[in-house]
């Protein structure tokens, strides 16, 4: 692990050494074990019922729910002290990933272990966890997050529910509906935020028993078809005063840091889908011919397989490096501490502009790479006897929920304005690097810091404190974090792997690092001239003088990671 703590956004203004961030190289043997129990469970458990999953057999669903249960794989992120293994972030990261792999039963199972239990888990009384969390970690309840309404998706704290505690003060009676509830069909406890007094967000734990509840009609979804989705309607529902989840009107800490993990999840699980659509898009190139030639041969296809590699890499390099932050803060809380709960989330917490970053990230390479491996099978893609044809409607709605994209990307700006990040830029320290194969992406990386903190200042001199009601600037600026973050953390993953690895996968390492640097300079630029064009200014000598990058050796690169993904019809990281 590493032993550095990062502050959020610290990357923006510093030089940041290798050694100090975890990558996937760093898994241990326990990483490894766990990510191979949760890929043998999807394989002999969930891939030969998927239909049946998919013409909503929720009872096999459940079933299945159970036996993750046996497997310990529903206590990942409990404390011990509940019963829970207490894991590390890692970990959670690789079952996520790994369970992307399950379809609609794996996002079944990650809205149970996340938005369904985390709020619980992070802000539940004592009591509270006793009652429930055995029986949600061992499967025979299932948990739902009860946020969204007909009128309130971004605009979460407009939410119109509401919640008056009865005279005698026992109970709370909430009335409202909750749209688009994952679970919602099946699930025994709902997380519900409502306004106390129609001014104080606050959170409930509502069982399904409880008077008043109804479950409305499955949705007809595009995809996930598998999945559960309704309207969850209270009509004067009766909820004991101890099922208060944390303090009147403080329901937006539980909302927004449950969101954060959220995101942070549904990056692990894009990342697992862009492996499963490449094997996927790989195995069926070596199998089709056309012109008496297998496609994979061909170098629109071979494209088509390195850029996918390239992109499932660089997500992975962020899920990890971000992981490794969270735990490297969380270690050095001492768990005898008081308030060990409330330093654990503000832990979380900080990471909030990191988490939208990997949320936008990692879907929009999903979705990308998806498409692509479709389009490899061209004409077969669109059938449904085909993994792929499931795969493309179900990844639509991940640049949707757990925040918009275009919301998240708001998100990541704003933060850092807060916080001051657009001054006091640190250059790397060249002379440190020399021995490095990646001089000039770290250069170009230092170039793309220099100007987006040159923009930011400009958009202040600009705009003054109303840059932040400024959404299209906000949009190029968050673009123009993403390629940072995502690059630097591609170079570092690449320098840190070549300390150690053969001769032979240093030249893949290498190849994906070209690949990833060509596709996110293009990116950065985009996004900062259009950043540059909405003030009215010219950044043609800026960038010509930051981002001069000739991208050596980019076609032989391509077709080095294609050609190793034919040959395996895998991922080969």
């Amino acid at each position: 692990m590493a032993k550095k703590v990062f502050n959020s956004g610290e990357f923006l203004i510093k030089s940041i050494d290798c050694d100090t961030i975890f990558t996937p190289e760093d898994f241990t043997d326990e990483h490894k074990q766990i990510a191979a129990t949760s890929m043998q469970f999807i394989e002999n458990e969930i891939w030969p019922i998927n239909d049946q999953i998919e013409a909503k057999n929720f009872d096999l669903v459940r079933s299945n729910l159970r036996k993750c249960g046996e497997l310990g794989l529903m206590m990942i992120d409990a404390p011990e002290d509940i019963g829970g293994l207490e894991l590390d972030k890692v970990t959670s990261m690789v079952v996520s990933e790994t369970f992307a792999f399950g379809k609609s039963f794996g996002l079944t199972y990650m809205c149970h272990t996340g938005i369904g239990m985390l709020p619980l888990l992070y802000y539940g009384t004592r009591q509270q966890k006793e009652k429930y969390l055995d029986n949600l970690m061992s499967g025979a309840w299932v948990g739902a997050y009860c946020l969204t309404e007909p009128g309130s998706g971004s605009d979460a704290l407009g939410a119109k529910s509401t919640a008056h505690l009865s005279e005698d003060g026992s109970h709370y009676i909430l009335n409202g509906t909750k749209q688009f509830i994952t679970n919602s069909g099946f699930s025994d406890l709902y997380t519900v935020f409502a306004q106390v007094d129609n001014k104080h967000f606050t959170g409930f734990l509502v069982e399904r028993s409880f008077k008043g509840l109804e479950i409305g009609p499955e949705e007809k979804k595009m995809g996930n078809h598998g999945t559960s989705t309704c309207q969850v309607i209270m009509n004067n529902v009766k909820v004991p005063v101890e099922n208060l989840l944390g303090e009147v009107g403080k329901g937006h800490k539980i909302a927004f840091n449950v969101l954060n993990i959220g995101r942070f999840k549904l990056g692990a699980t894009c990342t697992g889908q862009i492996k499963y659509a490449l094997a996927e898009g790989s195995r069926y190139a070596n199998e089709r011919k056309q012109f008496n030639t297998v496609i994979a041969k061909f170098g629109a296809i071979r494209e088509k397989l390195a850029d996918v590699t390239a992109m499932a890499f660089a997500g992975e390099a962020v899920v990890y490096r971000l992981a490794g932050m969270i735990d490297d803060r969380h270690a050095i809380i001492s768990k005898d501490t008081d308030d060990y709960s409330a330093e654990y989330q503000r832990g979380i917490e900080e990471y909030a502009a990191e988490c939208a970053i990997i949320k936008v990230l990692c879907t929009e390479y999903g979705a990308q790479s998806i498409d692509t491996m479709l389009q490899i099978h061209g004409g077969y893609g669109y059938i449904a006897e085909y993994p792929i044809e499931q795969l493309y409607r179900d990844e639509r709605v991940q640049r949707i929920w757990e925040g918009t994209n275009e919301v998240n990307r708001l998100l990541i700006p704003g933060t850092y304005l807060r916080k001051g990040l657009n001054n006091n830029l640190l250059s790397l320290d060249l002379e440190a690097d020399s021995k490095s194969d990646f001089i000039a992406e770290k250069k170009l990386l230092t170039g793309m810091k220099t100007i987006y903190s040159e923009l930011v200042d400009n958009g202040l001199k600009t705009f003054g404190k109303k840059i932040t009601a400024e959404q299209e600037v906000l949009l190029t600026l968050a673009d123009m974090i993403i390629q940072i973050f995502a690059l630097e953390s591609v170079i570092l993953r690449v320098d840190k792997a070549l300390k150690t690895t053969s001769d032979t996968k240093a030249i893949q390492y290498q190849a994906v690092a070209r690949v990833c640097t060509f596709k996110m300079r293009q990116q950065f630029i985009a996004a900062a001239e259009q950043c540059a064009a909405f003030m009215d200014q010219d950044v043609s000598e800026l960038l010509t003088a930051h981002t001069t990058y000739s991208s050596p050796g980019l076609l032989q690169a391509k077709q080095q990671l294609a050609e190793a993904t034919s040959l395996t019809e895998k991922y080969i990281f």
